[in-house]
C-alpha cells in the first residue's frame, strides 16, 4: 500500500478501510449470547472471552494477551472471565488503556424483538441485535482502530497500550476492583479510553464529562405473619400491597421529582433539549407529561432520580381474594454526579424507615452501590480526543452529561490517580441498549474508528 505523506490521512483511510472486517467480527461476537447471570449458561461467557482474546491476537500489537477472572471480594467464588492485553510503551511514550465489556444484558421477551436477539441483522442504516451497540461495537471499535493503527505505523509504534475488556459489566462489575488488584503494575496507565457510553445523535459526538451514581436495592414490605381472606378482614387489616404503595408514593413529589431529604443536586448549565425530542427518543406517549422540573437534561443529567424497577407479588393469571403478608420491590435511585452513593442510600433508606405505614415492618436487602463522576475536562487528553472526534466524524463535539452509571470510571479514577479518562461511545439515543431491538448506528460505528485510530496515532507522536 502507498501511503500519503499526512500521517492523519493514512490513518483515516486504513481504518475506512477495515470497516467491514470490523462489522463482520462484531456480528460474529452479537450470536455469542455471552450474559453473566448464573441463571444463563455461562459456557457462552467463556467462548465471548476467547473470541475476543483471539482477535486480540490477532492485532500483531501485544506482548501478551490472556484471560483472567478474579476473586469477588467477600466471597467464595470467581468473576466473570475479562480479557487483558499488553503492551509497553517505548522511547517515552505515554500509555493508553482501552476499556470497554464483553457481556451483554439478557435479551428479555423474544417476542418484542423484531428480529432475534442473537442474529445480527442490518436494516435501513442499523444493526440490530444485543450488545449490537451495548458494549460489543465498543469492544469492536477498539480492535478496529488497533488493526489500523498496526497496518500503518508498524513496528515504529512506541504508544504503550493496555486492552482490558470486562466480562461482568452487565452483572454489576463484582470482582472489578479485585481485578484491578491483581493486575495493578499491567493496567498502570496515563489515559483511559472507556467506550460504553453515548453521542448526542447519530451524527454528533459526545465526550461524556459527568456519570450519575446509582443506588439499588430490595425494600420488603410485611405486614402480616401470614395470609389471609380480603373479604374477611379487607378495611381493618392493611396488606402489604396497599402499604408498599403508601410508602413508596413518599419518595416523589405530585411533579414526579423526587422528595427524599439529603439527595443532592448538581447546579450546572444544560444544552438546548425540547420536550418534543424528548418525546421521540424516549418513546413518551402522547398525551403522558415529562415529570420533573427545571430543564429537561438537568433532571436527566444532574438530579437524583428514582424507580421502581421489580417487584414479587402474585401474577395477574394467580390472583385471588387475598391479602398479602409481603411484598418485596426492587427500588433503582440515580445519584447526582458529586455525592457519595452510600450517603445517598442512606437518606433513601432514612427516608423509608420514618414513613413505614400502619407500622410495616421493613427489610432492606441486595444493597449496590457505585459513585457517579465528573471528569476533569483540563488535561491534554480531553482536548485530544475532541479534537480527535471533530475530525473523525466532521462534526465538533458536545461535551455530554449521561443520566446512567458507570460506577468502575470512578473506582478507576481511586485505584490510578493522576490519570486521564476519557468516556466516549458508539450509542445514539435510538439505541435501546439494555431493551429489545437494541441496535448500532453504522454511520455511528465507522466514525467513532475513525477517531478513535486518529487519537492513538497521534498519541504515538507526543512524549509521556
Amino acid at each position: 500500500m502507498t501511503f500519503a505523506e499526512d500521517p492523519d490521512q493514512n490513518l483515516a483511510e486504513v481504518a475506512e478501510g477495515g470497516i467491514a472486517n470490523a462489522l463482520a467480527d462484531l456480528g460474529r461476537l452479537v450470536r455469542i449470547p455471552g450474559i453473566a447471570w448464573p441463571s444463563f449458561d455461562q459456557d457462552q461467557l467463556g467462548r465471548s472471552a476467547e473470541a475476543v482474546a483471539q482477535l486480540a491476537r490477532d492485532t500483531g500489537l501485544f506482548d501478551e494477551v490472556r484471560i483472567h477472572r478474579a476473586e469477588i471480594p467477600g466471597a467464595d467464588e470467581l468473576g466473570q472471565p475479562g480479557v487483558l492485553a499488553t503492551r509497553r510503551a517505548r522511547n517515552g511514550r505515554p500509555t493508553v488503556m482501552l476499556y470497554a465489556h464483553h457481556d451483554v444484558q439478557p435479551p428479555g421477551d423474544d417476542a418484542l424483538w423484531q428480529t432475534p436477539p442473537f442474529e445480527p441483522t442490518v436494516r435501513n442504516g442499523r444493526l440490530y441485535g444485543r450488545g449490537a451497540a451495548d458494549d460489543k461495537a465498543g469492544v469492536m471499535v477498539h480492535i478496529a482502530s488497533l488493526r489500523a493503527l498496526h497496518e500503518t505505523i508498524g513496528d515504529d509504534l512506541d504508544l504503550g497500550i493496555v486492552l482490558f475488556i470486562e466480562g461482568e459489566e452487565e452483572f454489576g462489575s463484582r470482582s472489578f476492583t479485585q481485578f484491578m488488584d491483581d493486575n495493578a503494575d499491567d493496567m498502570r496507565s496515563d489515559v483511559i479510553v472507556v467506550a460504553d457510553s453515548g453521542n448526542w445523535d447519530s451524527s454528533t459526538p459526545a465526550v461524556t464529562v459527568s456519570l450519575r451514581g446509582n443506588a439499588t436495592f430490595h425494600l420488603t414490605v410485611r405486614t402480616l405473619s401470614h395470609a389471609s381472606h380480603s373479604g374477611m378482614f379487607g378495611g381493618a387489616v392493611p396488606d402489604a400491597m396497599l402499604a408498599t404503595i403508601k410508602l413508596l408514593s413518599t419518595l416523589w413529589h405530585d411533579d414526579g421529582s423526587v422528595a427524599v431529604e439529603g439527595l443532592a443536586v448538581r447546579d450546572s448549565d444544560t444544552p438546548e433539549y425540547d420536550e418534543s425530542t424528548l418525546r421521540e427518543e424516549a418513546g413518551l406517549l402522547e398525551g403522558v407529561s415529562p415529570m420533573g422540573n427545571g430543564t429537561i437534561l438537568s433532571r436527566i443529567w444532574n438530579k437524583p432520580a428514582i424507580t421502581v424497577t421489580g417487584i414479587d407479588h402474585t401474577p395477574v393469571e394467580a390472583a385471588s381474594n387475598t391479602l398479602a403478608p409481603e411484598i418485596t420491590v426492587v427500588v433503582s435511585a440515580r445519584v447526582a454526579p458529586g455525592q457519595s452513593s452510600h450517603e445517598a442510600y442512606g437518606a433513601i433508606r432514612s427516608h423509608l424507615e420514618q414513613r413505614a405505614p400502619f407500622g410495616a415492618e421493613l427489610t432492606f436487602s441486595e444493597v449496590d452501590n457505585g459513585d457517579g463522576f465528573l471528569v476533569d475536562t483540563s488535561g491534554w487528553a480531553v482536548t485530544a480526543a475532541r479534537e480527535a472526534m471533530r475530525d473523525g466524524y466532521g462534526t465538533e463535539p458536545v461535551d455530554y452529561g449521561v443520566g446512567g452509571s458507570i460506577p468502575f470510571v470512578a473506582d478507576l479514577a481511586e485505584r490510578y490517580p493522576g490519570v486521564q479518562i476519557l468516556v466516549t461511545g458508539i450509542e445514539d439515543p435510538h439505541s435501546r441498549a439494555h431493551s429489545p431491538n437494541e441496535s448500532l448506528h453504522l454511520d455511528t460505528f465507522r466514525h467513532a474508528i475513525v477517531s478513535e485510530t486518529l487519537l492513538l496515532g497521534r498519541m504515538n507522536q507526543r512524549e509521556g
